[in-house]
C-alpha cells in the first residue's frame, strides 16, 4: 500500500538544496519514493495511508567512513597521534576481539547512528558477517569493506580471497531494501604491498564493487610510497584502483596534482574533520576538492578516534575548518555541508539510490521535530535562517523518527528494533574484558 508523509518543511537534498514548504513524500510498498514535492502538486493516491509530521523531513544522512564496532574501544588512547594510537593501543586491543564482540559493538554503533539520523554507513572492519547481522537487526543500511592488511598474523591473500568468495556467493547487494552492500577494504598503501593493491583493484573491478582505502591521513604515514611513486593517489592510479569505484578516506595531505587526479578518475573522498582534528592529522583541502568537482562525502571515522558517530558534528566542523583554512567565512555554507552529508555522501560511494528524497530512491528519511530552542522562531522564517537553525543550532538533538526503505526504525528518538539499554550493557561487559 502506498504511503504519504506530509510535513511543513521537506528538504529533498537536490543540488540546489531546496526547501519545500507544505510538501509530501510518497512511498510505494517496496520502500521506494514515487514523488517528492509540494502538497499542492502531489498525485492522487486514493486511500493511501497519510503520516502528518510536525517538523522537518529530510533524507537519511550518509556516513562515508566509519569503524563503528569500535564503540567497544571508545576513549582508549584518545590523546595520542594516529600512528602511536594504532600501534600502541588499537591494534593490540583489537587482537583480543572475538567475532561476537564485533557484532555487539556494531549493534551499538548502528543504533547510535540511527538516533542521529544516519541511515547509511560505509564500514571498514573485521568479521563482516557479524556487522551484517547487526545492521539487519537495527534496520539500518551499510556498505561493508572487510579490511585487507599485511601485518603479523594477517594474510592479505586469504583476506582478499574471502571477500571474493562472499561477493560471488551473495552478490553485491542483498537484504530487505538492499540494506547490505559488499565491497573491499584494503587498509592503506603503507600496510599493503603493491601487488596486494593491484590484485584488490582487479577483484573489485571484476565485480563492480566499492573499494574503501585510507589515503594520506597523516603526514608521515606513507613517506616510502611517496618517495617511490610520487604520491599515494599516483600509486593507486598505477595499479588501476582509481579506475573503478574507489573511496579515499581522509585524504588530508593531497597535492594539487592528487586532487586533479581524483577529479579526473571520479574518485570519491570521505572527509572526516572530527577525527582528523582530534588526532592532529591535519585539515583536508575541502575547498580545493570541491572546486575541482571531486565527489566528497562526510565521515565520522571510528568512535574511538572521534569519539562519537554524530554526522551533524561533521557538518559543522567541515564548514568551520574550511572557513578557517581559507580565511573566508563564505567559503562553505551550512547548506553545502548538509549536501555533503546526504547527496554528496551517496555520490562519493557511487550510489544513486540513497542520499536524497527523489522518485526512484529508497525512502530513507529523518523527521526532525521543533521542540527545541533552536527552532524558537518557528518555521516561518527565511529559508537561509531555517537552514542555519537546523545545521548550526539543532543538529542531531531533535531527530525523532527515522525510516529506512520506508520502514520505521526509530520512533521518539529510540530504536524500535533493538533494546539500547541491553546493548549498552553488553558493550560495557566486553569493554571491561578487553581492558583486562
Amino acid at each position: 500500500m502506498s504511503r504519504r508523509f506530509r510535513a511543513p518543511v521537506v528538504l529533498p537534498a537536490d543540488p540546489a538544496c531546496s526547501i519545500l514548504r507544505d510538501a509530501v513524500v510518497d512511498v510505494d510498498d517496496s520502500g521506494r519514493i514515487t514523488f517528492c514535492g509540494p502538497a499542492s502538486g502531489a498525485p492522487d493516491l486514493g486511500g493511501a495511508f497519510v503520516t502528518d509530521l510536525s517538523g522537518i523531513l529530510l533524507p537519511g544522512l550518509v556516513n562515508t567512513h566509519a569503524h563503528s564496532p569500535m564503540t567497544l574501544l571508545r576513549g582508549m588512547g584518545g590523546d595520542l597521534p594516529l600512528l602511536r594510537w594504532l600501534h600502541e593501543i588499537i591494534w593490540p586491543v583489537e587482537a583480543k576481539l572475538q567475532p561476537s564482540d564485533v557484532q555487539t559493538g556494531m549493534l551499538l554503533g548502528s543504533v547510535e547512528m540511527l538516533r542521529h539520523g544516519v541511515t547509511m554507513s560505509a564500514e571498514m572492519y573485521f568479521e563482516g558477517e557479524q556487522i551484517v547481522d547487526a545492521v539487519l537487526a537495527t534496520g539500518a543500511r551499510v556498505v561493508i569493506g572487510p579490511p585487507i592488511m599485511d601485518l603479523p598474523g594477517m594474510n592479505w591473500r586469504t583476506m582478499l580471497a574471502d571477500i571474493d568468495k562472499w561477493i560471488d556467493a551473495d552478490g553485491l547487494r542483498f537484504g530487505p531494501g538492499d540494506r547490505i552492500e559488499l565491497g573491499y577494504g584494503p587498509h592503506a598503501a603503507y600496510t599493503l604491498p603493491v601487488e596486494a593493491l593491484r590484485m584488490t583493484a582487479e577483484s573489485a573491478a571484476e565485480r563492480g564493487a566499492l573499494v574503501q582505502i585510507h589515503v594520506a591521513e597523516a603526514a608521515l604515514e606513507d613517506e616510502k610510497q611517496r618517495a617511490e611513486h610520487g604520491s599515494v593517489p599516483k600509486l593507486l592510479d598505477e595499479v588501476g584502483m582509481l579506475s573503478g569505484r574507489t573511496l579515499a578516506a581522509h585524504a588530508v595531505h593531497l597535492s594539487d596534482e592528487d586532487i586533479a587526479l581524483f577529479a579526473a578518475r571520479g574518485t570519491g573522498v570521505a572527509h572526516c574533520p572530527g577525527s582528523n582534528s582530534k588526532l592532529a592529522s591535519g585539515i583536508a583541502r575541502l575547498a580545493e576538492l570541491r572546486a575541482a568537482s571531486v565527489k566528497v562525502g562526510l565521515g565520522t571515522d571510528g568512535p574511538a578516534s572521534n569519539d562519537d558517530l554524530d554526522l551533524w558534528e561533521e557538518i559543522q566542523l567541515s564548514t568551520m575548518l574550511t572557513r578557517l583554512a581559507t580565511n573566508d567565512s563564505t567559503a562553505m555554507t551550512g547548506a553545502q555541508a548538509f549536501l555533503l552529508a546526504t547527496r554528496g555522501g551517496a555520490e562519493a560511494l557511487g550510489r544513486d539510490d540513497i542520499g536524497a528524497l527523489e522518485a526512484g530512491r529508497w525512502a530513507d528519511m529523518v523527521h526532525v521535530d521543533l521542540d527545541d530552542p533552536a527552532f524558537a522562531a518557528g518555521l516561518d522564517v527565511p529559508d537561509e535562517q531555517l537552514m542555519a537553525n537546523l545545521v548550526w543550532a539543532a543538529g542531531s538533538r531533535r531527530v525523532r523518527d527515522v525510516w529506512v526503505a520506508g520502514e520505521q526504525v526509530v520512533g521518539e528518538g529510540e530504536s524500535l528494533r533493538v533494546d539500547r539499554a541491553k546493548v549498552q550493557a553488553n558493550v560495557a561487559e566486553v569493554s571491561a574484558r578487553l581492558r583486562g
